[in-house]
């Protein structure tokens, strides 16, 4: 006896199309993040977007391409033509003309000062070439001789001539050794214990945790400048945030493996550039907070949701990044479908990193220009452009998965819209949030050789004295003949002009 299958019901049927359409989308995700993960894998890690996807122009005729994600270009398209500069020569660099010159002389044997014919040869000039040469570091001891006075005739009176204020009292350390420190940590990231053996191998026995002590102690020292630093930074009318992770390993009622950050402003304002790094155990709303209280002016952040509740506040204007925007999209266009050899795929990501491409450029061309002209500038160029993204990004928006890369870049451009914009207001602010990243690369890359802090004392010192040497580098100065300074005269300052006579722009290095 046979048993007959009914047929399926069309209830089932439908529920198995859905099913079915639902894996297939969860499978496209999945190899989307697959392409991605290979791309970072084994790729160039550079932002850099495929040659013809930069040089395509014409992102408003996307628009008239199908709406699925399969639009071709042949090679042979018309492209925007760019001129690149000529690179410059190749050659060998000419030595600084301010080094000390020794002049080595070569001559001839007497013998051969002697021509064929019997004459003796005449000078005539010389041929010359340099050698850059160098002398290891050199030690030598300050030896302080306070001179003593006495009255011969009462004896009752000594004086002895004061010893001048010293960066860390009773200790042995001068500034310029302090300064040679610091500037090898927080500038070159060479870890103490490194530092402790080469110090080693000049037959000076410092131990790492009195290196440490110094680094500490010297923090201490710079507060009053960091704190003037930051009044100035807060004073100013546009300020660049960042964060990264830090591990603090003996964090009071934490444990070892919990994860800190070191956050970073900058002033956005080409002059009197500062840079302030502050340690915080946490990433929370209230660190952001605390670190732009009593600010007015210009915010500029990635979307990170700690700004948003400063970001709202009337009295501050938030400004997005477009460099974060655009590497969605870079992430969206490494992941796409791969090109084949005779044409080149223009997909949504393409179209987006071409408007921005355009943005950038209208950046590029204002480089050099005044704040108000900037500003003419972007009203008259950047804006028709936001309008054509604008228009491109409605129509695209709601045709694409809202899960996947591209739906991802184009959501965050989307929800950051009004922030992103908002650059083109003042001709001071940024396109991007890049000064503050640049900023905070330093510490990322130190953070890879000495790994982590061991006490907040040792993590909110390390964040002054990055301040300092980062600041010092955005106004030109040479981290460590500035430290030196300041580690000499601080000591000694008791008044407020002479504080002020210490921030980087008022500082004169001879």
């Amino acid at each position: 006896m046979t048993t007959r299958l009914s047929p399926p019901s069309s209830d089932d049927i439908h529920s198995l199309k859905a099913l079915l359409l639902e894996k297939d989308k969860r499978i496209s995700l999945l190899e989307e993040q697959v392409r991605l993960l290979r791309h970072k894998r084994f790729a160039a890690s550079s932002e850099k977007s495929d040659e013809q996807a930069e040089l395509f122009n014409e992102a408003e005729a996307a628009e008239s391409l199908p709406e699925d994600d399969v639009d071709v270009i042949p090679d042979d398209a018309e492209t925007e033509t760019i001129q690149y500069e000529r690179r410059k020569s190749r050659g060998r660099k000419s030595l600084p003309a301010d080094l000390p010159h020794v002049r080595i002389e070569h001559d001839l044997a007497d013998a051969d000062k002697v021509c064929e014919c019997g004459c003796a040869l005449t000078h005539i000039g010389e041929d010359t070439s340099e050698q850059l040469d160098i002398i290891p570091a050199t030690v030598h001891v300050l030896v302080h001789a306070r001179l003593k006075y006495a009255c011969k005739a009462c004896e009752s009176t000594v004086r002895t001539a004061a010893l001048p204020a010293q960066p860390i009292p009773k200790s042995n350390a001068s500034a310029g050794l302090l300064a040679y420190i610091a500037t090898a940590k927080y500038q070159d990231a060479l870890p103490l214990h490194r530092q402790e053996a080469i110090f080693k191998r000049m037959e000076i026995d410092i131990p790492r945790n009195t290196l440490a002590n110094w680094m500490m102690r010297s923090g201490e020292l710079i507060a009053p400048l960091i704190a003037q630093l930051d009044s100035e930074l807060r004073s100013g009318k546009i300020i660049q945030c960042d964060e990264t992770p830090l591990q603090v390993l003996n964090e009071p009622d934490r444990p070892a493996s919990s994860q800190s950050y070191m956050w970073v402003r900058r002033s956005g304002a080409p002059d009197h550039s500062i840079v302030l790094y502050d340690y915080a155990p946490s990433r929370a709303g209230s660190v952001a907070e605390k670190l732009l209280k009593d600010f007015s002016g210009y915010l500029q952040t990635d979307d990170y949701a700690g700004y948003h509740a400063v970001g709202r506040k009337d009295d501050i204007s938030h400004v997005g990044c477009w460099a974060h925007a655009r590497r969605k999209f870079v992430d969206a266009q490494k992941a796409g479908t791969s090109k084949d050899k005779k044409t080149t795929r223009i997909g949504k990501a393409d179209v987006a990193i071409s408007y921005i491409a355009k943005l950038y450029a209208i950046e590029k061309q204002a480089k050099d220009a005044s704040s108000e002209t900037r500003r003419q500038l972007r009203q008259e160029k950047s804006v028709p452009i936001f309008s054509a993204l604008r228009e491109w990004l409605d129509k695209t928006l709601h045709s694409t998965l809202p899960k996947g890369l591209l739906g991802t870049a184009l959501g965050y451009l989307n929800k950051n819209w009004e922030k992103l914009v908002a650059y083109t207001e003042d001709g001071d602010v940024n396109i991007d949030n890049n000064l503050a990243e640049n900023a905070i690369r330093p510490f990322v890359i130190g953070r890879k050789n000495w790994l982590f802090s061991a006490t907040p004392r040792g993590a909110h010192a390390s964040a002054a004295i990055y301040s300092l040497i980062e600041t010092a580098k955005a106004n030109g100065l040479e981290p460590y003949a500035y430290l030196r300074e300041v580690f000499a005269r601080l000591p000694s300052i008791s008044s407020d002009d002479e504080l002020q006579a210490l921030l980087p722009w008022n500082v004169s290095l001879v």
